[in-house]
């Protein structure tokens, strides 16, 4: 580090105290704290669309990692009313109608929910951005900031390990990596369960995430 310059871990604590002091809430100052040892939140939530500016989530499944296990018995799956209506296309998709979220949580119970699930652990997904970009839009009003935990992209570990596996002549910038969660989980030969629903989601990311852990280690 060059003289002069601020070390990253000072500017770290300097971003975690001006996010505490600007908690539009501070009931949910302990996602500040540091996180239990190998411990994660795997997620997934389900929406309306694909628009983060104007879709709804819909439903949100969430599981804790402990180490190299999926605790199952600890486990989040909520349906969230929207306040507008599911179009045909979003429910061929998540096959979630109208009368299925009728009584579904306000966002921002389910939001309060998933707070207290989540403690101060990592987070782990595939395709995260979208769904914490979703997430942060709706936590905005309440919180006056987004969720402030580190993110772990299950696609980015994928490609970091098949990217040290090509041939020196493929390892460039454009490396041909198929990083679709279908061919990802029969590479890493795990199993596959009904996708587009959001518990289903979170646990096949969180199988991807140990496997990649266990394959960076050996």
């Amino acid at each position: 580090m060059r003289a002069g310059l601020p070390s990253p871990r000072w500017l770290g604590a300097l971003k975690r105290e001006w996010m505490l002091y600007h908690l539009g809430d501070p009931a949910f100052r302990f996602m500040f704290d540091a996180p239990p040892e190998g411990e994660w939140v795997a997620l997934d939530c389900e929406t309306t669309g694909l628009n983060v500016r104007t879709d709804e989530i819909v439903s949100i499944g969430a599981v804790r990692i402990v180490g190299n296990r999926i605790m199952t018995s600890e486990r989040l799956e909520l349906l969230v009313r929207p306040e507008r209506g599911v179009s045909a296309e979003s429910v061929r998709i998540h096959r979630l109608r109208e009368r299925d979220l009728a009584q579904g949580l306000p966002i921002d119970e389910a939001l309060k929910q998933l707070m207290r699930f989540i403690g101060s652990r990592p987070l782990v997904g595939y395709y995260l951005e979208f769904d914490l970009a979703m997430l942060n839009r709706a936590l905005f009003p309440m919180l006056g900031q987004g969720l402030p935990q580190p993110a772990i992209e299950v696609s980015s570990l994928y490609y970091d390990y098949k990217f040290r596996q090509l041939p020196a002549y493929q390892q460039q910038a454009n490396a041909p990596i198929d990083l679709r969660f279908a061919t990802l989980m029969g590479d890493l030969g795990l199993p596959v369960r009904d996708a587009h629903d959001a518990l289903n989601d979170a646990v096949m990311a969180a199988l991807a995430f140990i496997k990649l852990r266990h394959l960076q280690r050996h």
